[in-house]
């Protein structure tokens, strides 16, 4: 098995570990390889929840003196107390947090500083010189004494170990979730088959099936393989390969895809396509691909530690020799004690903070806005997006077909012209037949009993109603069938038709009394949503399995900036690709199979929650409402998030830039101060509250 980084698809190696660059912990390449993946998440959370629970009482020991009316010292005295933080720190940090240091070695000796190093310098400088003061508190000077005691940073060093495991487990279950996808795909194809030879019949399982096979397949059942129909005909729903609502009927010489789903009759079929080369499992191939070759963005703290590492660790070094050569006496404490002020002062707590606490907020915020974020690239990419792409049915409009017009003739009236459609049509097994039948349903309307019910493939239903001859189907069906149609009723159908409108007719006793329009009808919020993705400086293309005509309808009316219509799931991918190459930063809306491999190629991937599992789990960002206005809060949000962290990492480390030189000494020869680490953790920790603070502001965004 091989497996690679997700940051660096360039690291291959055999076995697992952690990528020399990054640090960051390799996933296999195998898909449906879990064991490993699993073993990690297995093991980062019994880690972190036994330094969590170690943690607590270390902070209760070190913090417990701030509550008021509380004296730690009386429960339990300084002298056992600091035994009892080295106890049960040394676990936290040497056994929970050690791959910190493994990894910031491997950086190291690689040349390639990254954020394990500066959590390693962090933690190890407040925990090694806890320890040191500890077991030989009489190297320190009586001037870095308080109550005759040395400081301790213990509470420190476990609670970052703490908060970086913690953010470690969150991102190892946030990529195994991206395998979800490729899981939910698989499972679409059909387990067994019914295979005819011989003139016998025997249901076998779905990968014995060889190219040439006959195969009989029945209503409700899946379509086993791809192949063509060689007998019956039937109406199959390919909605999780097209996107399209409407099932399609098909007859003998037709090709039918593995994995959709036969509604009504049975037919028999010949496979032409097995094993990898279905439609369905190139789907899978296609999905797999584009999550492997998606580039994450670099994280900036990892940016800023590639400069920010050395530098401290160097003018820590320089703090040293300076002080061991020229300073007071005792020399060597006080270099010691300098060199691990700067140190202190420059450990990543509030830098770890930046981003994480800034994340979770903004996370928290679009949960309650109904916008689901699986991870924190998908808010730095957000942040960045210059094109959406975006599938029609189901993400700009409804994704269910419903009468949206009737259009009367002859003294009819509106709800007359539904009654007799619906009656009719419920005797009809055709998915038009079923938005006419619904739509009577909704309002409540009776339907007649029907008689010499007759069904013409391909034009339409007949029969007779209470003594009326009554034809509903295609205008050419019904002048065929002797009914007349006034010009006046043509011209009415040809206008709905050019809305993207399917019209279906209707005669009683030789003559039409109306049309009916049916569409899939835009979603209410689209408009909106469109507006304000322009007035955000985005431009929105659609992309469609849909015919042009219809296509070009939906686009003028929305105000689309441009639109492709007839794509497949190979051509929805290419044209993600091809925007990605001219350097925009794409975002894909979706909610089919079909725009799942798209979904997983763009930049940025955003699902409608009322969609298919398979585009959800291929997606960054989930629309839960499946309200096109949730894009619009989604970079809303991720805007005020990026900003809010730019303005954590200022935070971070300006008391950085004003207190590593003070920590380094350089005001003792003017005004006698040192920096002492006690006040270099002050420093450290008001920072952190400063963080906090302004990521908790999150809280009250509008969306």
């Amino acid at each position: 098995m091989i497996y690679t980084c997700p940051m660096h698809p360039e690291i291959e190696q055999d076995h697992p570990g952690a990528c020399p660059k990054c640090g960051m912990t390799l996933e296999p390449k195998t898909i449906g390889a879990e064991e490993q993946e699993g073993r990690e998440t297995r093991s980062l959370s019994r880690k972190f929840w036994i330094a969590l629970v170690l943690t607590i009482p270390v902070l209760f020991i070190a913090m417990g003196h701030a509550i008021p009316g509380l004296r730690i010292d009386s429960i339990i005295p300084k002298q056992i107390g600091k035994w009892i933080e080295f106890a049960l720190t040394t676990p936290v940090v040497l056994w929970a947090g050690g791959f910190f240091f493994t990894r910031a070695w491997r950086s190291i000796v690689n040349r390639s500083l990254n954020m394990f190093t500066l959590i390693a310098v962090g933690v190890g400088a407040a925990y090694f010189y806890s320890v040191i003061a500890v077991i030989a508190p009489g190297i320190f000077p009586s001037s870095f004494r308080r109550h005759g005691e040395v400081d301790l940073y213990f509470e420190a060093a476990a609670v970052i170990t703490t908060l970086v495991l913690l953010g470690q487990l969150l991102e190892a279950k946030a990529r195994s979730r991206t395998g979800q996808a490729i899981k939910a795909l698989l499972g679409l194809a059909a387990k067994t088959a019914h295979r005819i030879r011989d003139g016998q019949e025997q249901e076998v399982p779905a990968n014995e099936i060889q190219k040439g096979d006959v195969l009989r397949v029945r209503p409700g059942e899946k379509v086993p393989i791809d192949g063509v129909i060689i007998e019956g005909k039937s109406n199959i729903d390919e909605s999780m390969i097209t996107g399209e609502p409407m099932p399609v009927s098909k007859g003998p010489g037709e090709k039918v895809v593995g994995g959709t789903v036969n509604q009504t009759g049975s037919f028999l079929m010949r496979a032409e396509r097995v094993g990898s080369e279905t439609l369905l499992a190139q789907i899978v191939q296609m999905v797999d691909e584009a999550q492997r070759s998606q580039a994450p963005i670099q994280k900036l703290a990892d940016t800023v530690s590639g400069y920010f590492v050395p530098a401290v660790i160097g003018i820590a070094v320089i703090t040293f020799v300076v002080w061991s050569i020229v300073g007071p006496a005792p020399q060597m404490a006080y270099a010691l004690v300098n060199a691990v002020s700067v140190l202190i002062i420059a450990c990543p707590c509030a830098l770890g903070l930046a981003t994480p606490m800034s994340i979770m907020v903004g996370v928290g915020r679009a949960a309650q806005a109904g916008v689901l974020i699986k991870n924190a690239d998908a808010i730095e990419i957000a942040e960045k997006v210059m094109h959406v792409v975006t599938d029609k049915t189901g993400t700009l409009t409804a994704g269910r077909p419903e009468v949206v017009c009737r259009i009367v003739a002859n003294g009819a009236n509106e709800r007359d012209l539904l009654q007799i459609a619906a009656s009719l049509e419920s005797r009809s097994e055709h998915p038009l037949a079923r938005a006419i039948v619904n739509a009577a349903k909704k309002e409540g309307i009776a339907l007649f009993d029907v008689t010499d019910f007759q069904s013409t493939t391909g034009g339409g239903v007949s029969g007779i109603i209470d003594g009326k001859s009554v034809f509903v189907g295609k205008e050419k069906f019904l002048s065929e069938s002797k009914v007349t149609i006034s010009e006046d009723l043509k011209k009415e159908a040809k206008r709905l038709q050019e809305k993207a409108q399917t019209t279906v007719s209707v005669g009683v006793n030789g003559a039409a009394i109306g049309v009916l329009g049916i569409a899939d009808p835009i979603k209410e919020s689209t408009r909106q949503a469109i507006r304000e993705l322009h007035a955000m400086g985005l431009q929105v293309i659609m992309c469609t399995g849909d015919n042009w005509r219809t296509a070009k309808s939906v686009a003028d009316e929305l105000g689309i900036d441009d639109f492709i219509a007839e794509v497949s799931p190979r051509d929805k991918i290419d044209i993600v690709n091809k925007l990605r190459s001219q350097g925009a930063i794409v975002a894909m809306a979706g909610d089919g199979i079909n725009d799942a491999p798209a979904l997983a190629a763009a930049n940025l991937g955003i699902a409608m929650g009322t969609g298919t599992d398979v585009a959800i789990e291929s997606a960054g960002i989930t629309l839960v409402k499946g309200d096109l206005m949730g894009i619009v809060k989604a970079i809303h949000l991720s805007r005020a998030v990026m900003r809010n962290i730019r303005q954590n990492l200022f935070f971070a480390f300006i008391y950085n830039a004003l207190g590593v030189p003070i920590a380094a000494g350089v005001l003792y020869p003017f005004f006698g101060i040192f920096l002492s680490p006690m006040i270099a953790g002050a420093a450290m920790s008001f920072s952190s509250v400063s963080v906090i603070a302004n990521a908790l502001r999150l809280r009250r965004i509008e969306l």
